[in-house]
This record gives structure tokens, C-alpha cells and sequence, in this order.
């Protein structure tokens, strides 16, 4: 792209091509307003061989997903880009520079940039993430249901995570990893026997693996666990560079900083939105792909409106 033409001047610009950019950018696109979305080709969800729980998009692949929704975007005028967004600044306009040296600007920006799942650093796990070590029951329950399963401890969020695993396998145990004993509380082990879920303390040193398959836990003290699941919670880094660039007010949450947003999407910086990981830890591809479209629709309804009070009548 050339540099700062008008022709670079877009109504809309979306940073990030997953569920909650693409959505955005269908909606903006069936609006005819102009659009273009950056997207880095990084999807957070690359591990997981299908996604679970979209109605009517149940089992599909996340690749298969996003090739469909950027051939929807491109019926609808709307342009796309591989590229990275390095910086960006406001002024009237929103100022967006690319990594490969090209600058666009744009009158409304989306940051749809997701989040990073940095994992717990035990031998063996990045590997077989998204496999048969998993970080969501309402994502990976159903096909991991009735196996022999484990929870890897590394807070003590991770009893809720435990308790709630119950619902699709009997035979869970905790293993408490980087969690004391002492730190667990009296509900905390009243609920866990009461759920059934096994304590088992020590730290994990790694994964037992045969014909590419999970079958067991070994800790520290050379015990083995035989599982056939292990359920792992990656601590999430949000994708929130540009967002802090642009002065947009973020909030402190146990799973990292993100955006103080309205009920649309909107930020606290004029013409900024944010949706789908961008906007907060929990929103999976169906919640995200919702955020994107109330964003697009506002997004629309703003620029209406902003032409409109530049009209003298």
C-alpha cells in the first residue's frame, strides 16, 4: 500500500481477522461502508482441531471457519490484508501504520487483536494442547467425556475448574502442582469430595504419551497417574498494545488488562471499539463473533450520524 492517499482513507479499519473482526467487518460490509481488516494470520484457537458450541457451526474447524468468513467479508466490498499493525495513533482520523511500511487511516478502528495463552511450563503439555490437554469443558467436555481425566492446579481457580469438569467425567483428580495444600479452603474441600475429584499433591513433572495418545501424569516423586485427559489453564496475555497506545482506559481483571468498554463495544477513546478477546478473557468464538457484529452495528450507526451533523441545512 502506498502511503497516506486518500484512497487509503477507509470508514472502518478491523485489526485482527477471527470471529469477532470478521464479523464486524461482514456487518460494516453489508452497511457499504468502506472496510478493511489487518489481520496477522495468528489465530488463538490454530491448536484446537474443530470448535464446539457455535449453533450450526458445531465441529467445524477454526481454519475452515475463518476461510469461510473472509470469503463472506470479500462479497461485501470489504478489503482484507495480511499484515501486522505496529503502530497507530488519532487525530481526526485514526492513523494505522503496517509492518510492511504502508499507512491507512481510518475514521472508525476496531481492535480485535485476541489474546495469547502463554501455558504452564510442564514437559510435554504445549505439545498436545489443544488435543487431549485442554483448557475449556464447554470447548473439549463432550469428546472428553467418561475418560479418566486430570486438572492441573496452578491457582486456586483451578478447584472451580475441577469441580466443573465433573460434569462430563466421574474419574477427575487435581493435581495440586503449584498449589500448597493449606491454600485450598474448607468449601473448596468439602465441595471436591462432594464432586468426588481426587487431591492429589506434588508437583507434575510431565506427560506419559503412547501412539501419539495421552496416558498418564507423572509427578515429581516418580508416581504415575493414569489419564487420559488433562485439563490445563494457559494464562492469558491480552493483545492490548494498541489499545494502551491509544489511550484507551483498561481495567485490572484476574486474567489480565483489558478495555473499560460500553454495552456496544465502544472504549473509552471516540471511534475506538474492541470485541471478542480483545474485549475480555471469556469470550468464545460464539460471543465473539457476537461482539463484533453489535460493534459493526454501532460502528454504523455512528458514522450516520457524524455525517448527518456535518450537513448544513
Amino acid at each position: 500500500m502506498t502511503q497516506n492517499t486518500e484512497n487509503n482513507r477507509y470508514e472502518a479499519v478491523v485489526v485482527g481477522g477471527g470471529a469477532a473482526g470478521l464479523s464486524a467487518a461482514l456487518v460494516l460490509g453489508r452497511a457499504r461502508r468502506r472496510t478493511l481488516v489487518v489481520d496477522a494470520g495468528e489465530p488463538r484457537n490454530t491448536p484446537s482441531a474443530h470448535m464446539q458450541g457455535y449453533l450450526s457451526r458445531d465441529g467445524m474447524s477454526p481454519a475452515e471457519f475463518l476461510a469461510i468468513g473472509c470469503e463472506e467479508i470479500a462479497r461485501y466490498g470489504v478489503e482484507l490484508v495480511r499484515d501486522r499493525v505496529v503502530d497507530a495513533a488519532k487525530d481526526e482520523d485514526f492513523t494505522v501504520v503496517l509492518a510492511s511500511g504502508g499507512t491507512v487511516r481510518a475514521r472508525q478502528l476496531v481492535i480485535a487483536t485476541g489474546l495469547k495463552d502463554e501455558l504452564p511450563e510442564v514437559p510435554g503439555l504445549a505439545e498436545r494442547f489443544g488435543r487431549d490437554v485442554v483448557h475449556c469443558p464447554y470447548c473439549h467436555g463432550w469428546e472428553a467425556r467418561d475418560l479418566p481425566t486430570g486438572v492441573l492446579a496452578t491457582s486456586p481457580l483451578s478447584v472451580h475448574q475441577a469441580l466443573m469438569v465433573t460434569q462430563w467425567s466421574k474419574d477427575v483428580r487435581l493435581f495440586l502442582h503449584e498449589v500448597d495444600e493449606p491454600e485450598l479452603t474448607d468449601d473448596d474441600l468439602r465441595r471436591l469430595a462432594a464432586a468426588g475429584v481426587a487431591v492429589v499433591p506434588g508437583k507434575v513433572a510431565g506427560l506419559l504419551v503412547a501412539e501419539d495418545r495421552l496416558t498418564g501424569i507423572r509427578l515429581e516423586d516418580g508416581t504415575v497417574h493414569d489419564r487420559e485427559v488433562l485439563y490445563a489453564a494457559p494464562r492469558a496475555v491480552p493483545n492490548n498494545e494498541l489499545l494502551v497506545r491509544l489511550g484507551a482506559e483498561l481495567r485490572e481483571t484476574p486474567f489480565g488488562a483489558y478495555p473499560v468498554i460500553d454495552e456496544r463495544g465502544l472504549t473509552s477513546v471516540p471511534g475506538l471499539w474492541a470485541a471478542g478477546n480483545a474485549s475480555g478473557f471469556a469470550e468464545q468464538v460464539i460471543n465473539a463473533a457476537s461482539r463484533g457484529y453489535r460493534a459493526g452495528a454501532a460502528i454504523n450507526g455512528e458514522l450516520l450520524m457524524a455525517d448527518l451533523d456535518s450537513v448544513r441545512v
